[in-house]
């Protein structure tokens, strides 16, 4: 395990080396996994599997961390630039990934059906943009990290300044988005409440980046890249095997997907369900009443509550009957503001709950609405289409300006290595890309065909037990008291679907664990690599950079150290407050990222006429746009900034695409600015010429354009 810590090396007997220790990494896991399932067979609890995938690979990454410990800048920023593409290959996909990926895709293509693969097309051809424009050309350009490259190519402090701020902004959104799901697995794994699941799991996240940075970084990666895809391959092979005899779920798509269609036409007409959704629009117009004048509400809300109080103790109600209503006088709103935000939340759920299928659009068709329909629903169709593009293009852009993703292209040796990589990274992602759609659609199979229907007191235990963890994301109300559950009854967050998934499909525990294990490798492996942009920002581009540039190696080593332990905590603070569901989180960053970098680079590399001032005006233009729409139209940020006033989104987009209007508007800033504003210097466009003219700048064996 030296191999870790040897001195820079890229060559051919480097990678072999490399070879021999992932690939019996590998076997060692798969034996585990089979060893667990033999001991499970046997009578191991349910527990012990759970802590044992816990402490091992938590363990596995710690070793490697701590074996990967360095002082040297180039080791700790760029892991010695020696990493071979097929391992950058890996530890991108690791990095990239997420808890959003792993645990929210295939939940939100269940939850959204078609309008869900807006996120497999834009993260997917997100590299392709990575590929074309981006990754060769900074990797040519060399330096450490985003915003030393905006520093360098425009010169002077503030556009560097500006890329220290926005990469810590959405670096900081996308790793509270990390650290909400490693709490949420924690919990699940080991039975603890969720905000002491998020420090749990940040001792794993921490102990990986913390001594070693890129370098340790990256060797963990690619081994927790390992479990991501086995974790998540296995089950569905599994899955699919179970529901059609064929071990190929790309293959078995379509056919599960007609037989997902036809159940939903029976339960969009089912009695039962129809009954449901009336008693969920009864229960709407009254919270619509009650919202048309909250004081009065609020005091006959009280005033039935003391009453019913006060019967039940004049009748000797049993202690429980009476406890019951007390907790029910409890939890009445305070005030006239906690009571219509209350009463709002239950609006819409119940709004949500009275319409077919549980809210959810049937899965095959493309868009809601219908574009031969009436007027309000033509209106739909057309917004539901122009949201889908909209969240194409912000992912899409998102991707190629994530400074996280974009720091690993610097840790390849030249940059014929940083194009294999994209190459390798896309490779890695597809095979869990192309796989979400079918799980997404057997996920569904199993809850139409196996849990609707259930008699409530025989319910399967993962119901429960996931409804403690958090009843937001799972619970169950049998609203037209028939002792059954209908579709309607049931609420599931696409969070927790695929760590849910072997349960609701009745596999071994052991596959539950396996599962649990791969969506954690896949969290922390995102938010180490999210922290340690935050930290070299800061470290190096702040502090090596702006303010000391004659600090010491290791001083500034250390200091990135101390930072990256500060905004842990202070990112695991924010993600116990819950401020949104992990996908939104993860999106928004996505358009942080897109408007205030994408611009900047993209011209920065292809046209030498921009200079800094436009770039450092096109970023802050861009970032204060999608920031604006964003706290205006988003209810957890409107909820921060205390805005009250109608939402008015602007051609019905949804704040999740904020940053379709936001980098437009960097691109537009950017030229006018440079166009009436003086050259750069003579310099700054050998530069330029430099990044994209054949040669071997940047200590490239290959820079050929692509």
């Amino acid at each position: 395990m030296s191999l870790w810590r040897r001195p820079p090396d890229s060559g051919p007997s480097f990678k072999r080396q490399l070879d021999r220790v992932y690939q019996v990494y590998t076997a060692g896991f798969i034996l585990l996994v089979v060893m667990l399932a033999v001991l499970e067979q046997l009578g191991l609890s349910r527990e012990w599997i759970s802590s044992i995938f816990l402490m091992v690979t938590i363990g596995v990454y710690a070793g490697i961390g701590i074996m990967s410990r360095t002082t040297d800048a180039t080791e700790y920023y760029v892991a010695g630039r020696r990493v071979p593409a097929i391992y950058n290959g890996m530890a991108v996909g690791s990095d990239w990934m997420s808890a959003a990926s792993f645990m929210g895709m295939a939940g939100t293509l269940y939850l959204t059906g078609y309008n869900g693969l807006a996120f497999v097309m834009g993260w997917s051809g997100g590299y392709c943009l990575v590929a074309l424009l981006l990754a060769p050309y900074l990797r040519k350009f060399g330096q450490f990290t985003i915003p030393d490259f905006l520093g360098e190519r425009y010169g002077g402090h503030l556009p560097r300044l500006l890329g220290i701020a926005a990469a810590i902004l959405c670096s900081f959104t996308y790793v509270v988005a990390q650290i909400s799901g490693v709490g949420l697995i924690t919990a699940s794994l080991t039975g603890v409440a969720f905000e002491l699941g998020i420090f749990l799991g940040l001792g794993g996240i921490l102990v990986c980046s913390f001594l070693g940075g890129m370098r340790a970084v990256t060797w963990t990666q690619v081994a927790q890249y390992i479990v991501i895809i086995i974790a998540y391959l296995v089950p569905v092979l599994w899955l699919s095997v179970k529901q059609t005899g064929v071990p190929v779920p790309q293959a078995i798509y379509g056919f599960q997907l007609e037989k997902v269609t036809a159940k939903e036409r029976l339960l969009t007409h089912d009695p039962t369900e129809v009954e449901v959704r009336d008693i969920y629009r009864q229960r709407a117009q009254e919270l619509a009443d009650k919202l048309s004048d909250p004081a009065a509400a609020m005091l006959a809300d009280r005033q039935q509550a003391e009453e019913r109080l006060s019967r039940l103790r004049q009748e000797g109600a049993s202690l429980s009957q009476t406890a019951a209503a007390e907790r029910q006088l409890a939890m009445l709103p305070r005030d006239v503001d906690a009571a219509v935000a209350l009463w709002t939340r239950q609006k819409q759920e119940a709004d949500t709950k009275s319409k077919p299928l549980n809210g959810m659009p049937p899965h095959a068709i493309p868009f809601t609405g219908d574009p031969q329909g009436s007027l309000a629903e033509r209106r739909e169709y057309e917004e539901s289409r122009r949201n889908f593009l909209a969240l194409v293009f912000c992912l899409m852009v998102g991707t190629a300006a994530l400074p996280h993703i974009l720091m690993r292209y610097y840790t390849v040796p030249d940059v014929q290595e940083a194009r294999k990589s994209v190459a390798w990274s896309l490779l890695f992602i597809c095979l869990l890309y192309f796989t979400a759609p079918a799980l997404a659609v057997m996920i569904k199979f199993e809850v139409f065909h196996g849990l609707v229907g259930t008699p409530m007191d025989q319910l399967p235990q993962w119901i429960s037990t996931w409804n403690r963890v958090d009843p937001a994301l799972l619970s169950v109300n049998d609203v037209n008291q028939d002792g059954k559950l209908q579709l309607n009854e049931l609420t599931i967050g696409g969070d927790i679907l695929v760590l849910a998934m072997p349960e609701i499909a009745g596999l071994p525990f052991v596959i539950s664990g396996l599962v649990a294990a791969g969506g954690l490798a896949a969290a922390l492996s995102t938010a180490d690599g999210l922290l340690l942009t935050i930290a070299s920002a800061l470290s190096h581009d702040l502090y090596y950079k702006m303010i000391d540039p004659n600090a010491s190696t290791a001083r500034r080593v250390t200091i990135s150290k101390v930072l990256l332990l500060v905004v842990a905590l202070m990112a695991a603070y924010v993600a116990a407050q819950k401020p949104a569901d992990i996908l939104f989180l993860v999106s928004a960053a996505f358009s942080f990222a897109a408007a205030a970098f994408f611009p900047a680079l993209v011209l920065g590399i292809f046209w030498k006429r921009a200079n800094g001032l436009a770039a450092s005006l096109g970023m802050i233009a861009g970032l204060a746009m999608t920031f604006y729409y964003m706290a205006t139209t988003q209810p957890w940020l409107r909820a921060v900034f205390g805005i009250t006033s109608p939402v008015e989104l602007w051609w019905g987009i949804q704040p999740i695409s904020a940053g379709v209007f936001g980098v437009p508007v960097g691109f537009a800033v950017i030229i006018l600015v440079s166009l009436v504003s003086p050259r750069p210097d003579g310099a700054t466009r050998a530069l330029v010429e430099g990044i994209r003219l054949p040669g071997k700048a940047g200590g490239a064996k290959d820079d050929r354009p692509l």
